[in-house]
């Protein structure tokens, strides 16, 4: 990681290997810049919180209320590692009633950054597992009773994947009952449509592109890496492709 993450968020980077997952925030300067061995191991961390914190497993579910991020993307990865069911709910939803086959059922846990927790126009879902995910560096300030800090408790879990029960491709993977075979032949359509290939590094804008479909299943899918830009400046945009040696814009 860069100088911006805090120490206690760090994992020995890999000289020799260019990032995989790369965070910029135009309005701070903050900058993460994750290997394939980092994601990896922040991935772990968050399914091993899961399992082993939340004692979460196949049939479980778990609502995710959060940007483009490289904490989403380790989130995210970390419930599919364990064979969860997400509902990812992006900030467009907000005030609209979310529809979706067994929306009724309870969740196990739920993931949302405190913009979003704070929001009156939000319909945060509730679950036994709480955890705010902050987008700046560093832990939060402030967490109300009843919610855990992601960041925190996190770490307080190992970076190797836990094992868990083999995984089908007919295993729902999200709560709207669409499994893992389908996402990952939507991802390789999507992939394909963007023509993305091993090597590519692909440009997202935060604010434009809020599906991890996009921005994250798709490029990875296809071997390539990616660079999430928070508060992108169109004017600048030409500067951060030559900059990140950017090969694809989303």
């Amino acid at each position: 990681m860069q100088p911006h993450a805090t120490a206690e968020e760090s994992v020995p980077p890999t000289a020799t290997e260019s990032p995989l997952l790369s965070y910029r925030d135009e309005a701070t300067g903050e900058r993460v810049d994750l290997t394939t061995q980092q994601v990896g191991a922040w991935s772990a961390r968050s399914a091993s919180l899961l399992r082993d914190g939340c004692g979460l497993g196949p049939g479980s579910r778990v609502a995710v209320l959060l940007p483009p991020h490289w904490r989403t993307a380790t989130v995210l990865l970390g419930a599919w590692a364990c064979g969860l069911a997400v509902s990812f709910r992006p900030r467009a939803t907000a005030g609209l009633a979310v529809l979706e086959p067994g929306g009724d059922r309870p969740f196990d846990a739920v993931f949302v950054t405190p913009e979003r927790q704070n929001d009156w126009l939000e319909d945060v879902p509730d679950a036994p597992h709480r955890y705010l995910v902050g987008t700046g560096p560093g832990r939060l300030a402030d967490v109300p009773l009843g919610w855990l800090d992601w960041s925190a408790e996190v770490l307080r879990h190992a970076d190797v994947t836990p094992n868990h029960t083999a995984i089908r491709p007919t295993d729902p993977a999200s709560a709207d009952g669409t499994t893992y075979g389908q996402w990952g032949a939507l991802a390789r359509e999507v992939a394909g449509m963007l023509d993305l290939r091993a090597g590519d590094r692909l440009l997202v804008d935060a604010a434009e592109h809020e599906q991890p479909l996009k921005w994250l299943l798709a490029p990875l899918s296809a071997g390539a890496s990616v660079v999430i830009s928070a508060n992108l400046d169109p004017a600048r945009q030409d500067a951060v492709v030559a900059a990140e040696q950017v090969t694809r814009i989303l």
